[in-house]
């Protein structure tokens, strides 16, 4: 089972889900906005997603299900279960390790290239990408990089743009699931509708139009990528759907 956990009901899995139904696995998505229930036990989860949002994390008192999932974070760290956050979800996995999310140097709305560290280079979750992709994001903070976590890509606006921490847990503070209809859907939601923010909506959809073909290539070797991950770690450790408990 791939469990995709909702911040904000307005962002979903998008095509990572879809890939991984596609390759024959249960999808399980828990919307928190939604006041969905978080699993007591990751022990026979395939992977934990968790999603983006515009909350911060520290925004505890306001949005309580944050303390749930950082003690979710934790242990699906402490267990070695694949583990990919998204924007706010690599915040999150940033915080549960204990290092700090503030501001980031530039707030990033559209696409944006990054670029990959040597040690970004090597890891198995970007083989076989280009040094320097362009990538959506939608970010006004970003996470410091936890003590004995790998900073994987950098960019000048943002120069932490994904870690991972131990074997198998990675944080990406950009987007890699968004479609056409997400960025309708998000730029509604985020921006209004006023005249302004439809003329910004028309932009940002012309270019994704221009590159969304070398974006979900991108994407797709990510996930690909990420699924190897997740089945070399199967391998020793067999999923079995009856024994997940919530």
């Amino acid at each position: 089972m791939i469990i995709f956990v909702k911040n904000i009901s307005l962002e979903g899995p998008e095509t990572l889900g879809i890939f991984f139904q596609k390759k024959g696995y249960q999808v399980k998505e828990i919307d928190l906005d939604a006041g969905g229930r978080l699993p007591r036990d990751l022990k026979d989860v395939g992977a934990l997603v968790v999603l983006g949002g515009p909350m911060s994390v520290y925004e505890e008192d306001k949005y309580p299900y944050l303390k749930e999932e950082d003690a979710l974070i934790k242990r699906a760290v402490a267990q070695g279960v694949p583990y990919l956050g998204i924007c706010l979800g690599a915040q999150l996995l940033a915080k549960a390790c204990g290092a700090t999310v503030g501001k980031s140097p530039q707030k990033e709305v559209g696409f944006f290239p990054i670029r990959l560290t040597p040690e970004g280079q090597k890891d198995p979750l970007f083989r076989g990408l280009e040094r320097e992709p362009e990538i959506f994001q939608w970010h006004e903070d970003m996470f410091e990089v936890p003590s004995g976590a790998r900073l994987l890509a950098a960019s000048p606006a943002c120069p932490h743009q994904a870690i991972r921490v131990g074997p198998r847990a990675y944080g990406l503070q950009f987007h890699v699931e968004i479609t056409g209809q997400t960025v309708r859907d998000w730029s509604e939601g985020y921006f209004g509708t006023d005249a302004a923010a439809s003329a910004k909506q028309q932009a940002m959809l012309e270019d994704y139009q221009k590159k969304k073909d070398q974006f979900h290539r991108v994407a797709d070797k990510i996930y690909i990528n990420f699924l190897k991950i997740i089945r070399d770690r199967s391998q020793s450790h067999p999923v079995t759907k009856s024994q997940v408990t919530w």
